[in-house]
């Protein structure tokens, strides 16, 4: 049969399998059949909840405005498809094209999706992570928990690790009227994705909505009582807290471990893929008939010198997830590439927090607009004298603007003036970001080198 031939008939009776029933999976699934393939679609996902949104589980629904259940994803339309849910994927035999789930049961496919995404770090003691009062917030029903001992009004809660989402909880916590410890080990809180230079803003607004945040400091231990229920947690300073809640919050693992031996070169920084979201293999081999999409994915990009990115961003995943279904179904010739620029939001203590780039690349960082003191500006990064990345505190106006700069590789630091501009931010700092090594929250975009098969990386969790 003819190449053309082929792709006909994988588009109209081929087995089509996403295992991962996340934002990127939903998003691939209706891509295929907005895109003409009417073939059998399967998805499968650990989580017995069909896709749902994950931004909002940090802000509306710790605050109470949302609950944990109703935040499902809209869906463009109906979609024909067989859901595999409650199930994990457990293995993938390329050779066979099966995916082995956790129940025993294996799925065949001609066409393969992997969107697993990343999942909470835990706490790296296990009888103390299984004390009552000790969570992570990453899924639909870890907020569920959460918002509802956070309902019945703690002493005090305790936030491990100041990155985006710990931050948003200790946020969540004031704008309740709780008491909140912040600790973080870095200097700053945001400091692994924004820099010294940002995250002492960060730190100052906390201090400012009554966060006791302690920098520099790392949880040793936490302790319960006869019960099991967690009463203190013991700190790198020799002192303890009497907390009643803790939220560990020490970034993500991506979900890989299930294709140990599979052959793909998957590891602890997500599987390498090419910019047409095909996988490699372990020997730097293309696949052709396994894609990646999303938070797992590790691919190049051309603004950032082709390096490997990982993405935790939402506009990430929608973007590469209809990328990848297209090419799963197009010829060579009409495949495109995943360009999309990395962009971020939050919002925590009264600001919006944007970024566009990656932020954690740069080198120096300029306050272009506005000021740090006011809490209202934007900062621009630079890598080897290019803008590369820029972040706007209630200023979001200007990131279109620096979008446009980054995709044409304008200089850095940038030459113009506006009526925003101020005295302080005529001179480039430096953006002073920690050791990327260390095992706390990092930033939402990971650079990972130039290899798909270079999977060099050391985590020790020792006590943090």
């Amino acid at each position: 049969m003819s190449g053309d031939g082929a792709l006909e008939r994988l588009r109209r009776e081929g087995r089509i399998v996403i295992v991962g029933a996340s934002l990127a999976g939903l998003r691939a699934a209706e891509t295929l059949r907005e895109e003409g393939f009417t073939g059998s679609l399967t998805l499968i996902g650990d989580e017995p909840h069909e896709p749902y949104d994950r931004p909002p589980l940090s802000k509306q629904v710790l605050l109470g405005h949302a609950a944990a259940d109703r935040t499902e994803l809209p869906r463009r339309h109906g979609l024909d498809a067989e859901w595999r849910l409650g199930v994990a994927a457990a293995g993938l035999d390329m050779a066979a094209r099966r995916v082995r789930l956790a129940d025993g049961d294996e799925v065949e496919y001609d066409r393969l999706l992997i969107a697993t995404g990343v999942r909470a770090r835990p706490w790296p003691h296990p009888a103390e992570a299984e004390l009552d009062g000790v969570f992570v917030l990453r899924t639909r029903d870890d907020a569920a928990r959460l918002q509802r001992r956070l309902d019945a009004s703690p002493r005090r809660v305790l936030v491990i690790g100041a990155g985006f989402t710990g931050s948003e909880i200790a946020s969540a916590c004031r704008e309740r009227g709780l008491s909140v410890t912040v600790a973080e080990r870095g200097a700053a809180p945001l400091v692994g994705a924004l820099g010294g230079v940002i995250g002492q803003v960060a730190a100052e607004l906390q201090r400012e909505h009554g966060v006791d945040l302690r920098c520099g400091i790392m949880v040793t231990g936490l302790e319960g009582d006869p019960a099991g229920r967690l009463r203190r947690a013991h700190l790198s300073d020799g002192t303890a807290l009497d907390v009643d809640v803790a939220v560990v919050s020490l970034g993500a693992t991506r979900n890989t471990e299930w294709l140990a031996g599979s052959g793909l070169g998957a590891g602890p920084r997500g599987i390498a893929c090419d910019a047409g979201c095909r996988a490699f293999d372990v020997r730097g081999i293309v696949t052709d008939d396994v894609f990646v999409a999303g938070d797992v994915a590790r691919s190049p990009h051309a603004l950032f010198g082709y390096q490997f990115l990982s993405l935790e961003h939402w506009g990430n995943a929608v973007a590469q997830a209809a990328t990848a279904a297209h090419n799963m179904i197009s010829s060579s010739s009409e495949r495109r590439p995943h360009l999309w620029v990395p962009a971020f939001w939050s919002a925590q203590f009264g600001v919006n927090i944007k970024s566009v780039g990656v932020p954690s690349l740069g080198e120096e960082v300029i306050v272009a607009q506005g000021s740090l003191a006011e809490h209202r500006f934007t900062g621009v990064y630079g890598y080897q004298g290019r803008v590369i990345a820029a972040v706007s505190f209630d200023q979001t106006k200007w990131l279109e603007f620096y979008q446009r700069q980054i995709e044409s590789a304008a200089p850095f630091p940038p030459d113009y003036s506006s009526v925003d501009r101020r005295p302080e931010g005529l001179q480039p700092v430096p953006a002073d970001f920690p050791d990327p090594s260390l095992p706390t929250h990092g930033p939402s975009v990971t650079v990972s080198g130039y290899s798909p098969t270079d999977q060099r990386i050391t985590f020790t969790p020792a006590r943090v």
